[in-house]
């Protein structure tokens, strides 16, 4: 079965493409949840619009992300923690922690977004990127701090 993507699927293609999957996962999965249409001449002109509406969206999206990235970059996060005897914290900072320090400081991004390894689990300045959009991603400072 062919089908005209309607968004980025992971593993399969992007938006616009015309992609072969299997007749079960085309009909049951991908075009009721409103990923993709069945592949035919007049599907192919509706996504067509799509795209040309959602280059104009993304592209303004794009250009968002890049100004919070440069504020972000600008700025600064100070996390403060309890410390035991070896400046070893009790617990540990982790993305949600980082995302309610940046909203104190007025920026209100999703923890998701912000792409920790692991969480921080011993005092010192770290370089936290954040995810803004899928070409962009910011570098946070965050200082995490004996109280």
């Amino acid at each position: 079965m062919r089908v005209i993507l309607r968004e980025d699927v992971d593993k399969l293609g992007r938006r616009g493409e015309v992609v072969k999957v299997a007749q079960g996962y085309g009909r049951n999965f991908l075009v009721p949840k409103g990923l993709a249409y069945i592949h035919t001449p007049g599907n192919a002109k509706r996504v067509e619009l799509e795209r040309r509406f959602l280059h104009v969206k993304e592209t303004r999206e794009k250009q968002e992300a890049e100004d919070l990235g440069r504020r972000l970059a600008q700025t600064s996060t100070t996390i403060v923690r309890k410390v035991g005897e070896n400046e070893t914290l009790y617990g540990s900072v982790t993305n949600a922690d980082v995302s309610e320090a940046l909203e104190k400081e007025g920026f209100t991004i999703d923890k998701r977004k912000i792409l920790l390894e692991e969480p921080l689990k011993t005092l010192g300045i770290y370089t936290v990127p954040v995810k803004l959009h899928p070409e962009v991603t910011a570098e946070l400072k965050v200082w995490v701090v004996k109280e």
